[in-house]
């Protein structure tokens, strides 16, 4: 018989029984809000998450429009992402003017394009700062500056902002967004940025370790976790030595994680990673308030787990991801974007937003699916599994600290290489059938009838030419 491993190679048994789920109640799960975490950071409230769509395309005034498109189809929250992902000329994301002549081909492709504060008030014109959370890959410290000046300028006091900026000074050159900059300078500006939200923008989340880019390398569900507690660690320790106070800004960290196809072990990292956090905050950083403790997690199903054969397919792809994460790991999740069926071909396109947004308010109002939290609470199956999950993220951690401070592996390229590695491993398995793929490496068709949803997912987008010629002809304001 074959063996069934997760995408991790945990060994998982046909059946479970009592001997596999033991120990004290209250140490090792607490209800929903209640220490360690392990199902849920917040109790039962009958809410549902907040739901929104990775947006962003050509320059801000069309985005705005997308936000605005999606907002009237009942989007709770923004997700925008900058011109960025995939290569190093996009402006944006690698903190290049939009008219340098690299950039040319690539301006507003791959996201909308952001380079000083007129494109923040263009990209949020009459978007309700009060009123809807805001959450942004674009550099941390632009966006965070301009949603500030924003508010002052509408006379919204700027502690009312809601939402999130990512601070990835370890891996972001190594995964996607290659910041022009020495790590040292990186790690500073992203503990300028999170102590700057812990005193003037106290709801919002200063610092999102976002696991979710990195990921998108091919690493497995243990590896992801524990990279992401290796920089989450770091960061905590360099604030802690300037004096901050823990409780003054852990409660705004934030994790946007992963959620790949791999049903169970994806809800099992995801309960991990709550009683991990927990357990780190209070026994080793001294947190004593519980919001220290309950770490706010988001999800984003994975772009990986697309294919650019029959793109239909990604549509129950990513529904099998929201179930997973949704009805049965995240107890209290903060919010959920669903990586849409076009994917592997551009940002998305007006219909996919459609879809992919309409996948979640259908799993939302249709399925009583918020009717209980952590179902799989107290599952001989589920809490063996995230024991065992817990346990290889807690060694792999102490595996990586143990070669020495992490800023030092960073700079001898020890995460590059190890990027390197699990991108090549990830493809092998897939070309090799160990990772199957209905459409790309078993139920292949022909590719003269492979049009189901292609004509959209093939529309190309134009680089903004006219932005790279005149979008940074004054000086900047930002």
């Amino acid at each position: 018989m074959k063996e069934n491993l997760t995408r991790s190679g945990i060994k998982l048994s046909p059946v479970y029984g009592p001997s596999e789920s033991n120990g004290d109640y209250s140490e090792r799960f607490g209800n929903p809000g209640e220490y360690p975490c392990t199902r849920g950071t917040r109790a039962y409230s009958g809410r549902g998450w907040i739901q929104r769509e990775l947006s962003g395309e050509g320059d801000p005034k069309r985005s705005n429009e997308q936000f605005k498109y999606l907002m009237a189809l009942g989007q709770t929250g923004l997700d925008v992402i900058g011109d960025s992902r995939d290569s190093p000329t996009s402006p944006t994301m690698s903190l290049m003017d939009p008219d340098h002549p690299l950039a040319r081909y690539t301006v507003g492709t791959q996201g909308v394009s952001l380079c000083r504060h007129d494109d923040y008030r263009e990209l949020l014109d009459r978007i309700p700062l009060d009123q809807m959370s805001i959450s942004s890959s674009g550099p941390s410290m632009f966006t965070v500056a301009s949603l500030y000046l924003l508010a002052k300028e509408r006379g919204v006091p700027p502690g009312v902002h809601r939402g999130s900026v990512i601070e990835w000074p370890f891996y972001s050159k190594h995964c996607s967004y290659a910041y022009k900059m020495p790590f040292d300078l990186h790690l500073r500006m992203s503990c300028d940025v999170i102590e700057f939200c812990s005193k003037e923008m106290p709801k919002f989340h200063g610092y999102l370790e976002d696991t979710y880019f990195f990921s998108e390398a091919g690493l497995n569900a243990v590896e992801e976790a524990a990279l992401g507690f290796v920089e989450i660690r770091h960061i905590v320790r360099t604030l802690l030595a300037r004096g901050l106070d823990i409780d003054s800004f852990a409660p705004r960290i934030a994790i946007l994680t992963n959620c790949s196809m791999d049903f169970y072990e994806e809800i099992a990292k995801i309960r991990a990673m709550r009683r991990i956090f927990a357990r780190m905050m209070k026994e080793e950083f001294g947190a004593k308030d519980p919001r220290s403790q309950a770490v706010n997690i988001a999800v984003h199903t994975s772009g990986l787990s697309l294919t650019t054969e029959q793109p239909a397919n990604n549509i129950v792809r990513g529904a099998v991801q929201t179930v997973a994460l949704v009805a049965l790991g995240l107890a209290g999740v903060s919010a959920l974007e669903i990586s849409t069926f076009d994917e592997g071909y551009r940002t998305p396109s007006k219909e996919a937003h459609l879809v992919g947004l309409r996948t979640q308010q259908v799993i939302d109002l249709e399925t009583n699916i918020n009717s209980v939290q952590d179902p799989f609470g107290g599952s001989w199956f589920m809490e063996s599994l995230t024991d065992e999950v817990e346990a290889r993220i807690l060694d792999m951690v102490n595996d990586i600290e143990s070669l020495g401070d992490p800023a030092v592996l960073v700079s001898s390229g020890y995460f590059k290489q190890f990027f390197h590695g699990t991108m090549g491993r990830y493809h092998r398995q897939v070309h090799d059938g160990e990772v199957l793929k209905v459409g790309m490496n078993v139920h292949q068709m022909p590719a003269e009838q492979d049009t189901l949803l292609r004509d959209i997912s093939e529309e190309k987008i134009e680089p903004l030419f006219a932005v790279a010629a005149s979008s940074c002809s004054r000086c900047p304001e930002v």
